[in-house]
């Protein structure tokens, strides 16, 4: 089996080999250039990254083998059974992310927040506009980008990751990255979230700003270990894996039976 992992880029070329290919699509599908792309190469197999992601294009009858779960190396996250006081940011800054709404959040309810966050050349506008103007309240640190060897601490020191999104988000990383440290997930219900996140157990879904920061107020509710168990069900690399070997195995015996 051929898994490609380059969203459409490599479907003109499923049908020069005879060995069964499959394609993870990774963004988002709400564009409408890219409805003809899927008319055109309905019959490539496919696989989502969360039941959300297929909304789009569902009507397109397009083929899906399955949706697989991103997965995570659950031990290299340090599981934290106590956070350090803090809210934490951590992705792209750029308007769909709303790392505003995130500070505003912040204010409301008077907890510092730490941003841990890259600046696109594309999103600097958006951020000198929007963003920048809001980092000098003490209670808002900017950290800038972080690597990956720096994230289980960034994280599990949080007492909550805040994740205001405000897109179709077709899965977002970051959301079990934090809960494999034990720390809660706030967020907006948009895209893959409701997926990923169970309100009230590992986090809280609420969309406005009066919610959100009422959430923050109810984290005591949630038990750090119940996250960190839950990506270990659910959204472990080994049952990532074992997902993506069932799909090749029914595309490896469907050829053979062809």
């Amino acid at each position: 089996v051929i898994h490609c992992h380059v969203d459409y880029l490599a479907f003109p070329f499923d049908a020069l080999t005879p060995t069964p290919t499959v394609h993870t699509l990774h963004g988002r599908l709400d564009l409408p250039y890219l409805v003809p792309v899927f008319r055109q190469f309905r019959t490539v197999p496919l696989v989502s990254i969360s039941d959300a992601q297929r909304m789009p294009i569902e009507s397109l009858g397009v083929r899906w083998a399955g949706t697989v779960y991103h997965g995570l190396p659950v031990d290299r996250y340090a599981f934290a059974p106590e956070d350090r006081g803090y809210l934490a940011f951590l992705g792209r800054i750029a308007p769909e992310k709303q790392a505003d709404l995130a500070i505003e959040i912040a204010r409301r309810v008077g907890m510092p927040l730490k941003i841990a966050a890259k600046v696109d050349a594309t999103d600097q506008a958006y951020f000198d506009r929007v963003v920048a103007p809001l980092l000098d309240d003490p209670l808002v640190e900017f950290v800038g980008e972080i690597g990956e060897d720096a994230k289980p601490a960034f994280l599990g020191g949080a007492r909550a990751l805040l994740f205001p999104v405000d897109w179709p988000e077709p899965f977002g990383l970051v959301m079990i990255e934090a809960m494999a440290c034990g720390t809660p997930v706030i967020a907006r219900p948009c895209g893959s979230v409701p997926e990923v996140v169970v309100h009230g157990r590992t986090g809280f879904l609420a969309s406005s700003l009066v919610e959100l920061a009422e959430a923050v107020k109810r984290l005591d509710e949630i038990d750090r270990a119940e996250c960190r168990r839950h990506v270990e069900r659910r959204f472990s690399v080994g049952r990532m894996a074992q997902d993506y070997e069932r799909i090749y195995r029914q595309l490896a015996g469907r050829r053979r039976a062809a």
